[in-house]
């Protein structure tokens, strides 16, 4: 049975720091592309980053560029995302997701999602 558990979130004032973890377990973990997304209130799922199964390739959406770092350690069975500079428009649920193919997930399609995690960022 594939789980994927989120960590992390929490509360945090604009211009602040957080770093998420997603804990992969029953599944070949560096096999699999991971990726990050987030979900406001009333809004669709959003991409935000992926990586590639050995680390090796990284792709962001515009709207974190910059601010956000994606990066695993296969050691571990563990994704994070680095959130620098927060804005009040990231806060969102924000999920993990493994995939067998890196292109799937900026189209958010992913074969196994974790159960999300709350990052609220108050101005």
């Amino acid at each position: 049975q594939v789980q994927l558990v989120e960590s992390g979130g929490g509360l945090v004032q604009a211009g602040g720091s957080l770093r998420l973890s997603c804990a992969g377990s029953g599944l070949t973990f560096s096999s699999y592309a991971m990726g990050w997304f987030r979900q406001a209130a009333g809004e669709e799922r959003e991409f935000v980053a992926a990586i590639s199964g050995g680390g090796a390739t990284t792709y962001y959406s515009a709207s974190v560029k910059g601010r956000f770092t994606i990066s695993r350690d296969n050691t571990k069975k563990t994704v994070y995302l680095q959130m620098n500079n927060l804005k009040p428009e990231d806060t969102a649920v924000y999920y993990c997701a493994a995939d067998g193919f890196l292109r799937d997930l900026p189209s958010t399609r992913a074969d196994y999602w974790g159960q999300g995690t709350q990052v609220t960022v108050s101005s």
